[in-house]
């Protein structure tokens, strides 16, 4: 009885999630995870990767490597963000004692030149959160052929974020009511057919652009089919947290060694909040 207690009051707080999409989804959002459940696990995203630095959100592949090589050592496990999703809804599959999760923004082309090589050598799962704009387009993207082949390495999982990376709180301000909502679900829709399309792959979780979310957009999201979306707020995610804003840490070349351990461990919180 408690258990549906909880329910109907997250459903008296949140009534847009039985007007604006199925019960069954709504559940998805508002049902507490189980009393057995006590997972903290960090969900790290990276954006570009060099030799080098050459701007605030690039971080060199020695320094990767250095968190690569540490959490080896200390008896992390680096899963599949879609292991610790499904975790997260049904309860399976089970989630070692220290687990990390790795993804990538943007679909920047030194995705493909550095990280694709350095996840065939460890053997690393990496969730790329893509805006299909840019591919093949933006002389910074990753192009359609590069996807494709890091898809087909088994180690990349390449989900939505976005179709044009938008911010949705500028927006919100500039648009009216009916245009906004027709570009947020335009952003939210086309991005998943696209890249479902073109890659031939199951494309349901969703990276927020700029961390930015809310109540309105957890719905439209969950009716556009996804049924997990990811913020940048910079703390472990747990079972208190709604499956359609996960935390992330925003890793720059700030993350050096002492730093990143910390936060690792949980005992710092993040230096970056936000981009």
């Amino acid at each position: 009885m408690e258990f549906w207690a909880q329910i109907m009051r997250c459903l008296v707080r949140k009534p847009y999630l039985v007007s604006g999409i199925a019960l069954g989804l709504a559940l998805l959002v508002c049902a507490p995870a189980g009393a057995a459940e006590n997972f903290s696990i960090p969900i790290l995203v990276y954006h570009r990767f060099a030799p080098s630095v050459v701007d605030r959100m690039t971080v060199t592949i020695s320094l990767f490597e250095s968190h690569l090589e540490y959490l080896r050592s200390s008896g992390y496990q680096i899963i599949p963000l879609r292991h610790l999703v499904e975790h997260r809804l049904s309860g399976k599959p089970a989630l070692p004692s220290r687990a990390v999760v790795i993804t990538a923004d943007d679909g920047h082309r030194s995705v493909y030149q550095h990280l694709g090589g350095i996840a065939r050598k460890y053997k690393l799962p990496v969730t790329l959160f893509v805006y299909p704009s840019a591919i093949n387009n933006a002389e910074y993207a990753l192009t359609w052929a590069q996807l494709a082949e890091l898809r087909e390495t088994g180690l990349f999982d390449i989900q939505s974020h976005s179709y044009w990376h938008p911010n949705f709180a500028q927006e919100k301000q500039r648009l009216t009511r009916r245009e906004y909502e027709k570009l947020v679900n335009s952003q939210l829709e086309k991005s998943k057919a696209t890249l479902e399309t073109r890659l031939r792959s199951k494309v349901d979780m969703l990276a927020w652009p700029f961390g930015i979310y809310d109540d309105e957009l957890i719905a439209q999201a969950m009716a556009a089919g996804y049924i997990a979306g990811f913020t940048i707020e910079g703390r472990h995610t747990t079972p208190r947290d709604p499956v359609m804003a996960l935390p992330r840490y925003l890793v720059t070349q700030t993350y050096q060694r002492k730093l990143f351990v910390d936060i690792i461990e949980g005992r710092a919180g993040p230096p970056v909040k936000g981009y």
